[in-house]
């Protein structure tokens, strides 16, 4: 497989001989919406490596409500919980966003990752900021507003969209944001009155990035900073707007810490 067709941030932090010998196992996959790629307690066959769309991680209690924990895109890759020698996870993993992927056995790639210690590194790398995301989330949505959620987690998509426009349904917001869909539509209005974003049926326009790091304050840049410094990367570079962001982060941590 050409190296140009990979596109996923973890395979390319390979090093080259090590990409070598997952290429011949890694199989091109279109992946519509719904698209289930981790079931609750079921252990997963392949483990999948987002190249372009979205998947969620969403868990649900036995009264069936549900919320997005996290989620997948070009950065990561699907089973991460396999690499902790759990077999089986609660939650569950599926596309929002249609894309592409790259699959792989699972047994072929725990293999590969246990038979070499700096894969296995940078594998746990990975689990550790997907961790860190995870702990901003509760921060999110223990001490900030709806808005500043909702900006935060477009900046989050966004990142994982190649800075392009954001297809997510009022139903797919209020998953990843646990509220109702009108506090979504009282948002969104919110958003687009300070012109950080334009909204049509399905579809958001980011067009006020900066605003939008603004809005979301310290809930954002840490963890995206975090799999910079230790894989490589992540979020692109908006017309040099990533590079202000990561200035800000910065002086922002340096502020608390005085």
């Amino acid at each position: 497989m050409p190296e140009s067709v990979i596109r996923n941030r973890l395979l390319e932090a390979l090093p080259e001989s090590v990409l070598a010998r997952f290429q011949p196992h890694l199989e091109p996959i279109g992946l519509p919406i719904r698209y289930a790629l981790v079931e609750p307690d079921k252990r997963p066959e392949h483990v999948y490596f987002i190249t372009s769309g979205l998947a969620s991680v969403v868990t649900s209690n036995h009264d069936h409500e549900s919320i997005e924990v996290g989620h997948i895109g070009f950065e990561g890759m699907t089973g991460a919980h396999l690499l902790l020698h759990t077999d089986t996870t609660p939650a569950s993993t599926f596309i929002q966003i249609e894309g592409t992927g790259l699959r792989m056995p699972s047994n072929i790639f725990l293999d590969l990752v246990e038979n070499e210690r700096s894969v296995r590194e940078l594998f746990l790398r990975y689990v550790h900021c997907n961790e860190l995301q995870l702990n901003y989330s509760a921060l999110a949505n223990a001490r900030y507003s709806v808005n500043e959620r909702l900006a935060r987690w477009l900046l989050m998509c966004h990142d994982r969209m190649h800075g392009g426009d954001v297809v997510l349904t009022h139903e797919f917001l209020a998953l990843m944001l646990g509220v109702r869909r009108s506090g979504v539509t009282v948002a969104i209005h919110i958003l687009e009155g300070v012109k950080a974003i334009r909204a049509r049926r399905g579809n958001i326009k980011i067009t006020n990035r900066a605003m939008l790091l603004d809005l979301a304050g310290g809930i954002y840049g840490v963890p995206e900073a975090e799999y910079d410094r230790l894989i490589g990367p992540l979020i692109p570079r908006f017309d040099g707007l990533a590079d202000r962001q990561a200035e800000n982060t910065g002086a922002r941590l340096r502020t608390n810490s005085d």
